[in-house]
């Protein structure tokens, strides 16, 4: 978990554009040159509206209160007695779950901001909102998607009773508001790797905490994070294959921008999130760092997670094999990228050592009623 990068200085012969070095145009045109392949490649791994799940398949179904009919009325009893079973279930999550689960919801909530960060991509974009260029199909079509995680995830918790959810939509609102940062938000390459990036990243996030979820008797989590688990994995598979071309069609430039994406440690799409009363009562650090910290200790998403994601990728896009093609910087930026796993794993390693000799903190979330959780 990484704070913000500062702008990165424009390389030789670009220009600044709205405070950001401008996209060189190979770049645009490598992208733009792949809407062929898109379709064939990308578009098959979205769902078709007909057969995709929907967050009402895995919550209880909804009824009319006290209908009239018999049929109504056994409607009635059946959403009774589902809501019944899934908070027992949800009385058996330890807070920490909580939190990383309303932090991992919160994260997918703010998918607005992911969209328009998307079509400010150059080449990639939807100009008109409704263009029939591969590309944007893509984009809608995991929007689309996407947008089923954060409402499945926010019905779950409402119904379960457990959390504060005023705090909740509050933190939701502040992330809408504050933003996101990235490198180069225009820029193709960095899009697609950091797309990647973190849709692994969400993939495992899920992963774990369905596997939290079972063991602690909640099913109807563990089948929820499952199922958003799998969608995440479909998207990571359409990046990474992109990003898979690009490295073949500009090896130079992509691994520039691999390594220009790893110095900044993946700057996290939650990471200005904010209930409104972070650094209060002597809690310190912001919200995100609160919360990242949790599910480092739950083991949601930790340190090694990323040093392995990390790996896969310079394993998955051969990043040790490329030559032909590689500038100075190009060298030097594999050089960089190929010796970073062993050197996270290292500081992680280092960090738990610091941490088994220390005691461990405390932090209060509002999403759980102000109540405190273990962290690092």
């Amino acid at each position: 978990m990484s704070a913000a990068a500062a702008a990165p200085a424009p390389a030789a012969g670009e220009k600044e554009m709205d405070g950001w070095a401008a996209v060189p145009r190979e770049q645009v045109e490598a992208v733009r040159s792949l809407n062929g392949w898109v379709a064939d490649n990308m578009l098959p791994l979205l769902t078709p509206v007909e057969s995709a799940w929907q967050p009402h398949d895995y919550l209880p179904r909804s009824a009319p209160a006290g209908g009239g009919s018999e049929a109504e009325a056994d409607a009635f009893e059946s959403f009774t007695a589902g809501l019944a079973e899934l908070r027992g279930g949800a009385a058996c999550l330890p807070d920490d779950v909580l939190v990383c689960l309303v932090g991992n919801m919160i994260t997918e909530e703010a998918l607005p901001t992911y969209q328009s960060m998307a079509n400010r991509t150059e080449g990639v974009g939807d100009a008109t909102g409704s263009s029939e260029l591969p590309w944007a199909r893509w984009i809608r079509g995991w929007t689309a998607e996407e947008n089923r995680h954060g409402d499945l995830l926010n019905r779950y918790l409402y119904l379960t009773g457990r959390v504060d959810m005023r705090q909740v939509e509050v933190t939701t609102h502040h992330l809408l508001r504050n933003g996101m940062d990235m490198l180069v938000p225009k820029s193709p390459y960095h899009s697609m790797i950091y797309g990647a990036f973190q849709e692994r990243a969400t993939f495992i996030s899920h992963g774990h905490t369905a596997r939290l979820a079972a063991r602690h008797g909640d099913r109807a989590l563990a089948t929820i994070c499952g199922v958003i688990a799998a969608d995440e994995r479909r998207h990571e598979a359409g990046y990474t294959l992109a990003s898979a071309r690009l490295f073949e069609a500009d090896p130079d430039g992509m691994v520039r921008a691999l390594a220009h994406v790893m110095r900044a440690k993946v700057t996290m799409p939650g990471l200005l999130m904010s209930d409104g009363r972070a650094g209060t009562g002597g809690d310190s650090g912001s919200l995100f760092e609160r919360f990242s910290a949790v599910a480092q200790r739950a083991g949601v998403y930790t340190a090694s997670d990323y040093g392995d994601l990390v790996e896969h990728f310079v394993r998955r896009w051969k990043v040790a094999d490329l030559a032909a093609g590689l500038s100075g910087e190009g060298r030097r930026a594999q050089e960089y990228v190929c010796g970073l796993g062993p050197k996270i794993r290292r500081m992680e390693e280092l960090a738990q050592r610091r941490a088994a000799r220390g005691e461990p903190g405390m932090a209060r979330f509002s999403w759980i009623f102000d109540r405190s959780v273990v962290v690092g």
